[in-house]
């Protein structure tokens, strides 16, 4: 029995997108993003949103968060964030090195969330030296968060209403945005464009897509044309680009994204209610996605570790961990772990 709780980047491709990736890989069609997949993206994901698209293909979250901030700040700029934000924490200065030097401002949020008066203030206290400060100039939100704690609609919206008193636009990290959007159990769009955000980096690699990520324009496309040569100047036009649109495609068609992270969330849901009713370990956050975050003696982690069970020492801690539960993880599995823990 496998019991990998490390990452839902450790789990294999969902059946569905395997068969996908099979059906586009028949006979020559057109490279560099001008294949019929990619060319029905923007079509599929102006429904999904329920607005008009423009969608940009590439094969990480990173390219899809330093291209997006790339775009909404200049050279000069300063992007505000929360300070676990996976930019700031784990993406080694991409976005910095994508916009030619611009600064990423962290501002302290309990449970992984940003507030909007500290925000504000952070904004405030930051550019007001003119040429001599670095120009606040976007807001980068992540849903689900690096704690898996997740922004209501009605969250994005005050976040994203702060930020527009100061004039920035907002990009969304949306690495386990399918978690988010199963959990609140609402359309994307009113998570998303209706809620203020302009640009949004749509993963799938977590939750059963094979390196397909996406950065969604909404609204308009002004951007499209910085964006497009922000991809290639980066390496992430690929020239057989149809094996990640049809990958999109196939995720989003007839709700699969949805029923893969419903699944994952539910077994996440299940580990933690052992685990709050277990006399030693706790929950250091809520549990509203697919991540557990638990405090725990690093004696107990290590039997936890003895008896099989792989998941991350969070860095910096020897008392607390991260549990990830993936679309395709079983409940028998998860049953298990709850058994061991129970055990020790």
């Amino acid at each position: 029995m496998d019991l990998n709780f490390r990452s839902d980047n450790e789990s294999p491709a969902a059946a569905e997108i395997l068969a996908a990736l099979s059906a586009a890989n028949q006979g020559y069609v057109w490279s560099y993003a001008e294949d019929d997949w990619s060319n029905r993206l923007d079509s599929a994901f102006s429904e999904l949103f329920g607005t008009d698209v423009a969608v940009l293909p590439v094969s990480t979250g990173t390219a899809a968060n330093s291209i997006a901030l790339s775009c909404l700040a200049p050279a000069w700029g300063s992007v505000y964030c929360h300070t676990g934000a996976h930019i700031v924490q784990d993406e080694g200065g991409a976005p910095e090195f994508f916009g030619h030097g611009i600064r990423l401002v962290g501002v302290v949020g309990e449970q992984g969330k940003l507030q909007a008066d500290p925000l504000r203030r952070s904004i405030a206290s930051n550019g007001g030296h003119g040429v001599h400060s670095y120009l606040p100039s976007a807001l980068s939100l992540t849903q689900s968060t690096e704690a898996g704690t997740i922004y209501q609609p009605a969250e994005v919206a005050e976040l994203c209403g702060a930020a527009a008193e100061f004039g920035l636009p907002v990009h969304m990290d949306g690495a386990r945005f399918a978690n988010a959007i199963a959990a609140l159990g609402c359309s994307p769009g009113e998570s998303t464009w209706q809620a203020g955000v302009r640009m949004l980096s749509f993963g799938a690699s977590k939750n059963g897509c094979f390196a397909a990520e996406a950065l969604l324009m909404f609204g308009d496309s002004a951007l499209m044309d910085h964006a497009e040569r922000m991809r290639k100047r980066s390496g992430h036009l690929l020239s057989k680009m149809r094996f990640v649109s049809a990958q999109l495609l196939a995720y989003i068609e007839d709700g699969l994204w949805l029923r893969l992270a419903g699944h994952a969330n539910a077994q996440a849901a299940r580990f933690a209610a052992a685990i709050e009713q277990h006399p030693k370990a706790s929950l250091e956050f809520p549990v509203e996605a697919n991540e557990v975050f638990v405090r725990w003696s690093k004696a107990g982690f290590e039997q936890l570790e003895a008896a099989g069970v792989q998941f991350l020492i969070w860095p910096g801690h020897d008392d607390m961990a991260r549990f990830v539960f993936s679309h395709c993880g079983s409940a028998e599995g998860t049953e298990r772990l709850c058994e061991i823990v129970a055990g020790i």
